[in-house]
Order: structure tokens, then C-alpha cells, then sequence
């Protein structure tokens, strides 16, 4: 990984679509090495896919709610099945586990709270949790799927 892969992968964060003829010019290369370079990134996993950003608000999700979880159950089995539960849920974005005084994380996104209560409503029927925290984005201050690229 050198400056210009590292370049590569910035442009490539602001615009998939950025056509190659664009991308080597950027970082002055000609189009049939920096062609090389990004299927090189690809095959080395740096880039993992290429998709579209979508507005969620211009797809009614308006709310955001982030769901903290409390679980007394450490077993390899309820593990299995919250996973499952929690990945068969559109609705949740993004899913981590913690360390703390919560064990897991999820960014849930729906169109109203009514919504979000159907939501609960869901999880809760399908998993036993012990503690269950949730708090609404009243504003988005930052939002970006940019990674940043100065620690490799």
C-alpha cells in the first residue's frame, strides 16, 4: 500500500463511479496501471464492494434510534439466535458487540416511533434480553461512509 493506492482508495470513497480516465489523472498514473492497481486493491480485499448511497430520508426512515442491549445469557446458543434475529431485521443498519456496562449496540432506522415500537415489539418476542436502553438522534451532525486512510 503506497500513496497512490491510498489516493485510489480516497477518490473511489467520494465516487465509485468515478470513471478510470478521471481517477488516473488524479493521481497521475496512466489509465491501464491505476485500472491494475484498483483490481489489485479489489483482489486484496481493500475494496470489499461498490454501492449506492442512499437519502434515508428521502425513503422514510426519518428516526434514528440507537438501541443498547443488556444481556444475561452468554452462551454460545442465545448468541447464535439474537444474531440471527437481529439480521433478519431490515430495520437495523448497524449491529456491534460492546464492551461495558451494555453488551450490544444496533443503529435502527424507521420512518416514525410507532413504527419503532413495532420494531421492539418484534425483537422482544423473538429474544429474551435482560436490559434494553433506546435513545433517539434528535439532530446528524456528521454522517459518512469515508474510512480514513492515514493508519495503513
Amino acid at each position: 500500500m503506497n500513496d497512490v493506492d491510498k489516493r485510489i482508495l480516497a477518490l473511489l470513497q467520494e465516487n465509485a463511479d468515478m470513471p478510470i480516465t478521471e481517477i488516473s489523472k488524479k493521481v497521475n498514473l496512466s489509465p491501464t496501471p491505476c485500472w491494475a492497481r484498483i483490481n489489485k486493491l479489489q483482489k486484496q480485499g481493500f475494496i470489499t464492494g461498490k454501492v449506492a448511497v442512499l437519502d434515508r430520508r428521502k425513503i422514510n426512515l426519518g428516526v434514528v434510534a440507537w438501541v443498547q442491549v443488556k444481556t444475561d445469557q452468554h452462551n454460545d446458543e442465545w448468541l447464535r439466535k439474537f444474531d440471527k434475529v437481529v439480521k433478519g431485521m431490515p430495520e437495523v443498519t448497524e449491529f456491534y458487540r460492546l464492551s461495558g456496562s451494555y453488551d450490544y449496540i444496533m443503529k435502527v432506522l424507521v420512518p416514525s416511533i410507532d413504527k419503532y415500537d413495532d420494531f421492539y415489539k418484534r425483537l422482544t418476542s423473538q429474544i429474551q434480553i435482560t436490559n434494553y436502553i433506546t435513545s433517539f438522534s434528535l439532530e446528524e451532525i456528521k454522517y459518512t461512509n469515508v474510512l480514513p486512510l492515514n493508519y495503513i
